[in-house]
């Protein structure tokens, strides 16, 4: 009767070893069926090297220069080395434990007859000995306790490693964020001089006239004004521009001296057609998404973990081992020594089971955020290609603001020189012009960075393993 019995619990132990770690709760979120924003089926979703869409070549160069000196990337891959190591860890007690000793000694009473604590005696005062001994230790994973700890390190590790593409998306999209800011710069630089040029001009017809009687000084004083606003512009924007230097400089990983200046203009970027799926395929194509799920499901066998360690344990030994009083005849005596031991917690002040309300607390704490990184996700996709259409929508009203205020500029002036136009419609018509060409290199510059945002938001052409 006792063998069967013994058989049964050895079924039942195996049975429970072989348990594997339960999913981790679904988000239960239902995804849009499209996007409320316009998109096209025709155009290709992003791939890996996103930012070669834009057709430049050096913001090609600076992306791959970011990839390689980022100081931000190669924390996130040292993390994940080091959550490697922690998975290597945790997966080890799954294993017997083997070790292999050697050990020699040698005492010699000095005085006195010696006591029971010593080798040597008042009549053998020196005592040798040597010995070997090859041990292993296995805790049998009733619980699948172990069996979760090493999968908790392992969902742990796919979280590193999606949080370390997280940071080269983040990274990649601050880049190019960066350079096409200062391509804006630049542009917004060349404007503003072309427009201090023009108010010099307009300022030497105003002295012509004022010295031949033909201006009043209240004029000659608006137009000195008009200039000094226009001087005042050009150092402002050298500071706005050095800053964002700065600022691309740090992501490059390099100081702002070794960074060239731009050889390029706005208007020669590319701005590229994106395709934006379906919201159902975010999902597998955004790594902060995938690590908030990795780390839901390291959570779930967290709790199991906790659970496990309110139950007993059980742990096998085994001991080969052999001494002797001289090295040659170590080996002449060899012994074995076998042993189990049984520990169940008792008592222990709640603390087995507030570790296990800890787990499960965290457990619901990471679902939530999951879905709140689900809704961001959307959101985030949501907004960009409401920012492209808008800025689309406004590019195409700009250009005609432009060109109409470029001509009633000229008119006036030409009018004023003839004597047939007042100095306040001149001014006032070379405001207009100048903001709205300001307005229209910002308006530029908007539109790229919706497309920016929009493949950041996107997952910049990522996918989770699996679903390539």
């Amino acid at each position: 009767m006792t063998i069967p019995c013994r058989i049964s619990l050895l079924a039942l132990s195996l049975g429970l070893t072989a348990c594997s770690t339960p999913p981790p709760p679904a988000a239960n979120i239902d995804a849009p069926p499209a996007w409320q924003g316009p998109t096209s089926a025709n155009q290709a979703l992003p791939d890996n090297q996103w930012w070669r869409a834009f057709a430049s070549q050096e913001l090609d160069r600076l992306v791959e220069r970011a990839r390689s000196n980022s100081h931000d990337l190669a924390a996130a891959a040292a993390r994940v080395r080091k959550a490697q190591a922690i998975a290597v860890i945790a997966g080890a007690p799954l294993l017997p434990e083997v070790q292999l000793g050697l050990d020699g000694s040698r005492q010699r009473l000095l005085r006195g007859e010696g006591n029971s604590q010593l080798d040597a005696s008042s009549s053998e005062r020196t005592s040798t000995s040597f010995g070997t001994r090859l041990s292993a230790s296995y805790e049998i994973d009733f619980w699948g306790g172990l069996r979760a700890t090493r999968d908790s390190a392992l969902r742990s590790l796919d979280a590193s490693r999606f949080d370390r593409q997280t940071v080269e998306l983040t990274l990649v999209s601050a880049v190019a964020d960066s350079y096409l800011r200062g391509l804006a710069l630049d542009e917004q630089l060349r404007i503003a001089q072309l427009n201090l040029d023009n108010a010099r001009d307009v300022l030497g017809l105003v002295e012509a006239r004022e010295r031949s009687g033909s201006a009043t000084r209240l004029e000659l004083a608006q137009q000195r004004s008009l200039v000094a606003a226009q001087e005042r512009q050009l150092p402002l924007l050298e500071q706005r521009r050095q800053d964002n230097r700065i600022v691309l400089a740090t992501l490059l990983g390099d100081p702002v001296q070794a960074l060239p200046g731009n050889r390029e203009m706005i208007s020669n970027v590319q701005w590229p057609s994106i395709g934006s799926g379906v919201p159902s395929e975010l999902l597998g194509r955004r790594p902060d998404i995938a690590a908030a799920e990795a780390r839901l499901a390291a959570a779930s066998a967290n709790v199991q973990v906790a659970r496990a360690a309110m139950l007993p344990r059980l742990i096998l030994g085994a001991n080969l081992g052999s001494g002797a009083r001289t090295l040659p005849n170590v080996f002449d005596s060899p012994y074995y020594t076998l042993t189990a031991g049984l520990a169940a917690p008792i008592f222990n002040n709640g603390r087995l089971s507030a570790a296990r309300d800890q787990a499960s607390a965290e457990q619901e704490e990471l679902l939530e955020l999951y879905r709140g990184s689900i809704l961001a996700g959307f959101a985030d996709v949501e907004k960009a290609l409401n920012a492209i259409a808008g800025v689309e929508r406004q590019r195409r009203w700009q250009d005609q603001e432009v060109e109409q205020a470029r001509i009633a500029f000229d008119l006036a002036q030409q009018r004023y020189a003839a004597g047939a136009e007042t100095l306040l419609t001149v001014l006032e018509t070379q405001r207009t012009l100048y903001l709205a060409q300001d307005q229209q290199a910002q308006l530029r510059l908007e539109q790229l960075q919706g497309s920016v945002a929009l493949y950041k938001a996107l997952g910049g052409g990522w996918q989770t393993p699996g679903k390539l």
